[in-house]
């Protein structure tokens, strides 16, 4: 299903537990980076971690093994053009009993009024026996049995069972469901569309809805003679008729991979290498349908051509759904995705929802081969086709646009986002079974998509992309329309390893099963003697809490680059640490001076710990020849040694030295990665009187790369220019940096004044920070439009923008808005107001508290029931990280306690409490030593700060007025 998007880590990181889970994240930056697959669970509500036994014996939610299907035909009749949700159906399934039984069990789910009969395949004359059935609502179990109690179903023998029933389609966006869409006009389309995985097809239709029952499907639909029908398979033209659409047959496929869809929708239509691709989506949004319709020619032609197998269906769909919880879907022939992830064009959208579009597609259409043409014998294994999935969705656009070197962006989602969720101790096995649907869709985590691509992408590099791709070829060749589980897997590549001649320490079951059978990763400690030039590695689970003690270990492969061979396009494994705990290596050539790197281009799923020495050595590189490391392992070495000073692993002066090189840095994944670290910094430290130090020392790191890429898009540039501008826009105005306010303000000046576009991937950044210190026409020119936008898109743009302003007269003007309940804004509009004050700055949260002294009882009679003035106060909570802000936001508490203490929840004081507490807790840890280091630093190198004096908004403003006259 579908998967996060993930744009930069920035988009998927979750609280780690302990003491990192007092970090306060960045807010994503795009769509990208975000896990769109959900299919209905909370990515972060982890299962068990002991697994439960896997079986189907009676009790459980498992389908017995008395029967099995061979085929389908269902026949569906709707009304969904006028609006009307009921529908009626009727299925007939072939099939096969495998042990003597008196009974025949499906799945069913919120569908009535059924009845069926069955007859013999096997006899010349059969007769019909008429059914009755029970019904088990908790297991969805339906089962039926003969009328005449005397009859029973032999072993080997064959029927036909029918079922007439009748159902109604959802509004829940699960299984057979309604949706629609509002035309320019006004005008109400309604569609009828499903949403199978992982157990909703037994909404449509009465199944055996389990991924390893495979079947042949035969689809017949009865709509509207104004609507199209669209399914897994094309158009059987002889079977058809006005108001009737029949399919071909599919070959044997997975229940959860069926799909159809009756709408008036409109299609766009390509072909490449002899398959017919279409884009279907609503009326009218046939000019956006171009790049989801390239993306997807060239990204199958890229997978097929990996995979050395092609594309089994005839036709190969795309289709964008107004309600879609699931994100992607990715039924076979026929995907399906929320209509925003479809819909592009260069006039209005952005850089990143460009690559998030064939990121998403790369993600389903390799599920047209893991998971559709191979699927999973059961949920446990989910991870077989999610994680390929992950993997694919980067690798397909690697090959289809090596441009955009888009490893770099999976090295700061997914590979950064399975190293965080990786370290809870609630953290589970790839492998880990369930039954459930409750527990199935659990399932649907970082432990299901973004770490088996992690481990996945390790050992494709460990073992050589040659020997992956022919254990895939073998793989999907021998196991094609059959389901699966991780050993048959492991049997392919081991045949491609010793086809390959790949020497291993042990056999794949070994290698593979130690890291998909246990949960966690290993943290890899290198200690080196500088004398015999031995280097010695222990490993040991990394968890969060570097206290909680763990002895599991892994066969890790393990490579090098040195000093005096920095060459980093070999990634295949040197040595492996063979699941012990320590081992000693003396066949590496490093000099006593010389650094040394573990895992080439952080190719492995390991985090690495280096002796102090060898840090400092990695440090002084970094600053004189950062060329000589290669841009992953650059961008993974100031991140994991800020999460090791977050856990206590290491010291503070550490990892700002290695930060001290990004004034040379112009590569996206490192400053995606410091980004983040400076972010969490920033956010607890601005409240501090000695914050400018720290905005002193960010801005020197950022003024190089921000001069040269500015605030404009530059024809030509790298790719991933356009994420690089984003971070540089945002740090930079966000540190003071004064190129960045008057650059910023006035690309939103000749915007607002003088017409000149902006470029969609930069409007958030421009207005954020060209708000930051604007004149009080172009902060009224903003409101203005905000009260006049009909766009939520829009409103919400301008909401957070106006909320970056460093103005106190300007943002009490901003909040005085959320009292005004005629302005036109929704109530949770304008109860966003605050926080969007509050969690942008310290200017923001000290205008919130003035606003709330004065105006909090105005503020908490905006709703009688929702209580806004507690959820405000909690969260102004957030991000109280001094005494001064402290002690103001108290005596605003005891104050309204003491007037109208029914505006607020019992439990506040505890929360506000507990959140300042953990903040107070971080400075205690993190603020003198990191003032001590920048101080230091500002010393030795020169003090002078970039920080936007009054002097320099006065020549801003001059230059905004310039801009406006000429």
């Amino acid at each position: 299903m579908a998967r996060w998007l993930v744009s930069s880590c920035v988009l998927l990181l979750l609280a780690v537990g302990s003491l990192q889970a007092r970090l306060i994240l960045p807010q994503s930056l795009d769509i990208d980076g975000v896990q769109l697959e959900t299919k209905g669970a909370e990515v972060i509500q982890y299962a068990s971690p002991s697994p439960r036994v896997d079986d189907n014996s009676e009790g459980n939610y498992r389908l017995p093994n008395t029967t099995a299907p061979e085929a389908y035909d269902v026949e569906l009749w709707t009304n969904v053009h006028s609006g009307v949700r009921e529908f009626n159906g009727t299925v007939k399934i072939d099939l096969q009993v495998l042990e003597e039984t008196k009974e025949i069990r499906l799945h069913y789910r919120q569908t009535w009024n059924f009845s069926a009969e069955i007859v013999s395949r096997d006899l010349a004359e059969a007769v019909t026996i008429p059914l009755t059935f029970t019904n088990e609502s908790t297991r969805e179990f339906l089962t039926f049995s003969p009328v005449d109690t005397s009859v029973s179903f032999g072993i080997n023998t064959n029927w036909t069972l029918t079922i007439n029933y009748t159902g109604f389609l959802r509004s829940d966006m699960g299984g057979f469901y309604i949706s629609s869409y509002t035309d320019d006009d006004g005008t109400v389309h309604y569609l009828a569309t499903t949403q199978f995985e992982s157990t909703n097809a037994r909404h449509a239709f009465p199944c055996y809805d389990e991924p390893a029952r495979r079947a042949t499907f035969n689809i017949t639909i009865h709509h509207d003679s104004s609507y199209k029908a669209v399914s897994n398979m094309p158009v059987n033209e002889a079977a058809s008729s006005t108001g009737v659409t029949a399919f071909q047959t599919t070959p044997k496929m997975s229940t959860y991979l069926i799909a159809f869809i009756v709408s008036d929708f409109e299609s766009t239509t390509g072909e490449l290498n002899g398959l017919r691709q279409r884009v279907f989506s609503r009326k009218g949004k046939q000019d956006q349908q171009e790049w989801a319709l390239w993306s997807g020619l060239v990204v199958e032609s890229s997978l097929a051509g990996y995979f050395g197998v092609p594309f089994a269906l005839p036709k190969l769909d795309q289709a964008g759904i107004p309600d879609f919880s699931a994100g992607a879907m990715e039924n076979w022939g026929l995907a399906t995705y929320r209509e925003q992830y479809m819909w592009w064009n260069k006039e209005n959208s952005t850089i990143n929802l460009k690559t998030s579009i064939s990121n998403i597609i790369g993600h389903e259409y390799a599920h047209m081969w893991f998971g559709d043409l191979v699927s999973v014998k059961w949920w446990t294994y989910l991870w077989l086709k999610e994680g390929f999935a992950t993997l694919f969705s980067y690798e397909s656009n690697d090959i289809a646009f090596p441009e955009w070197d888009t490893y770099q962006i999976y090295h700061v989602q997914d590979y950064n986002s399975a190293l965080l969720n990786d370290a809870l101790t609630s953290a589970v096995p790839m492998t880990h079974y369930v039954q459930t649907p409750s527990e199935i869709s659990n399932r649907y985590n970082t432990f299901s998509y973004a770490k088996p691509a992690s481990v996945l992408y390790m050992f494709k590099n460990a073992w050589s992309d040659k020997v992956f791709r022919s254990g895939l070829n073998k793989y999907l060749t021998k196991n094609q329309y059959t389901s699966c589980d991780e050993w048959d897997l492991f049997a392919s590549f081991q045949e491609a390893a010793n086809e390959h001649s790949l020497a291993l320490p042990t056999s794949v079951d070994n290698i593979f099963s130690s890291w998909s059978h246990q949960a966690g990763y290993p943290l890899v400690t290198v200690t080196r003697n500088y004398d015999t030039g031995a280097i010695t590695l222990k490993q040991e689970r990394y968890l969060a809490d570097k206290d909680s003690g763990n002895t599991a270990t892994w066969y890790t492969p393990i490579n090098f680059a040195t000093a005096s061979n920095p060459d980093y396009r070999n990634t295949s494994a040197s040595h492996y640490l063979l699941n012990v705990t320590e081992t000693t290596i003396t066949d590496v050539q490093v000099s006593s001076d010389g650094w040394l790197l573990i895992n080439k281009q952080q190719a492995y799923y390991i985090r690495t710990l280096y002796d102090e020495q060898n840090y400092l050595l990695l440090a002084e590189v970094l600053n004189t020849d950062p060329w000589l490391i290669h841009h992953r392992n650059r961008a993974q070495l100031i991140y994991d040694a800020y999460i090791f000073v977050t856990t206590g692993r290491l010291s503070h002066r550490f990892l700002f030295n290695l930060l001290t090189y990004l004034k040379n840095e112009e590569a996206y994944a490192p400053w995606s990665n410091a980004n983040t670290i400076l972010t969490v910094f920033d956010r607890y430290l601005r409240g501090d009187d000695s914050y400018y130090n720290f905005q002193s020392f960010v801005q020197r790191l950022i003024a190089p790369i921000f001069d040269k890429i500015g605030v404009n898009e530059i024809p030509g540039e790298h790719y991933l220019n356009n994420y690089l501008r984003i971070i540089t826009v945002s740090l930079g105005c966000q540190v003071g940096y004064v190129d960045c306010y008057t650059q910023s303000a006035k690309k939103l000046s000749e915007f607002l004044f003088n017409g000149t576009p902006i470029e969609p991937t930069l409007r958030t950044q421009a207005y954020c920070a060209g708000l930051r210190s604007a004149s009080a026409d172009i902060y009224s020119r903003v409101k203005s439009d905000l009260l006049s936008s009909t766009d939520a898109t829009d409103r919400s743009l301008f909401i957070s923008s106006l909320a970056c302003s460093g103005k106190a007269d300007q943002l009490a003007e901003f909040l005085s808005l959320s009292l005004d309940t005629g302005n036109g804004l929704s109530y949770s509009e304008r109860t966003s107001l605050l926080e969007s004050a509050y969690s942008r700055s310290e200017d923001g949260l000290t205008a919130s508290l003035v606003f709330l002294e004065t105006n909090w009882e105005a503020y908490a009679k905006l709703s009688e029931t929702a209580k806004p003035l507690d959820l405000a106060l909690r969260g102004i909570a957030t991000y109280v990280v001094s005494e001064k802000q402290k002690t103001r936001l108290n005596a605003l508490v005891d104050e309204v306690k003491s007037k109208e203490p029914n505006y607020l929840n019992d439990d506040l004081n505890t929360v506000i409490d507990s959140r300042i507490q953990a903040n107070f807790d971080w400075l205690d840890v993190h603020r003198g030593s990191t003032f001590t280091w920048i101080e230091d630093h500002l010393s030795e190198n020169g003090s002078g700060a970039l920080t936007v004096p009054f002097a320099t908004i006065l020549i801003s403003a001059m230059a905004l007025l310039l801009s406006r006259l000429f």
